[in-house]
Order: structure tokens, then sequence, then C-alpha cells
């Protein structure tokens, strides 16, 4: 219900409807506990998809935690993470192989577009210590 919810406010966001009444029935969620949630959602994804696809997804995570990002925008990041991490696309891999994993590059250049401003060096320099120590890697490979 969360997850389903969160794509579709992802959906009205991009499309520019608004998403108003969709926020509503999310009011009384524990943000602060999602937040583990959506971590460990990303390792998973990270573990199977690799570090270039998880890097992207954990700047979003990062960015979450600012305190001035507006409740539009954490819905847009949330909805955004958890698309790219769902089984179900717009455009299916298994069928269209390159094509199918355009809709989730999109998904994620169209929230970095909106959220640019957010994004800082730090906020980089933590989702590059997650990806080395994910990924047990040498840090100057995780500088991607």
């Amino acid at each position: 219900m969360i997850t389903a919810t969160l794509i579709l406010i992802f959906v009205y966001i991009l499309t520019g409807r608004d998403p108003k009444h969709l926020i509503d029935r999310l009011r009384n969620i524990d943000w602060e506990g999602m937040y583990q949630l959506v971590k460990d959602k990303i390792l998973i994804y990270g573990k199977k998809a690799g570090r270039i696809a998880a890097k992207p997804l954990l700047i979003f995570y990062y960015v979450l935690k600012d305190p001035s990002l507006t409740t539009r925008d954490r819905m847009l990041i949330y909805g955004c993470i958890f698309y790219v991490i769902s089984p179900i696309n717009l455009i299916p891999q298994r069928v269209f192989k390159l094509l199918g994993v355009m809709d989730e590059a999109t998904a994620i250049v169209l929230v970095i577009r909106k959220v640019r401003d957010k994004i800082t060096p730090e906020i980089i320099a933590k989702a590059n210590a997650t990806i080395v120590e994910w990924f047990d890697e040498p840090a100057s490979v995780s500088n991607i």
C-alpha cells in the first residue's frame, strides 16, 4: 500500500498533477522508521544491480535526511527509489532489454534535476563511503 502510493505520487509529480490527496494518505507514516527500510532495500537492489546503479539511490537516501526538504520533494524521492527497486516497471527490462532500463534511468535523472540544489559534496561523499562499505572495494574505484 505504502509503496504503491509512493510510486503513484512520484508519477503524479512528474506529470504535473497535484498529489495532495495521495500525500494526505501518508500523513501518519513513521518517516524516520522508513529510512532504515529504504536503506535496506537499496542494499538488496545494489547487490543485484551493482554499485553504479546503487549510487544515485544512495544519494537520494542521504538527501532525504535534509530537514529543509519539502514534503513534495521527499515524496518524489521516495517514489523514485521505490519505482527503481520495484520489480514492476512501465517498460519491462526482460522484454525490451536496454530500453527497459531507460525508464528507471529517466526517473533518476528527472529527480536529480528536481533536487539538484540539495545534493552536496558531503552527500556524495557519504554515498561513496557506503558504496565502499557495501562492495568492499578501494575508495579510488568508487569515485565514479
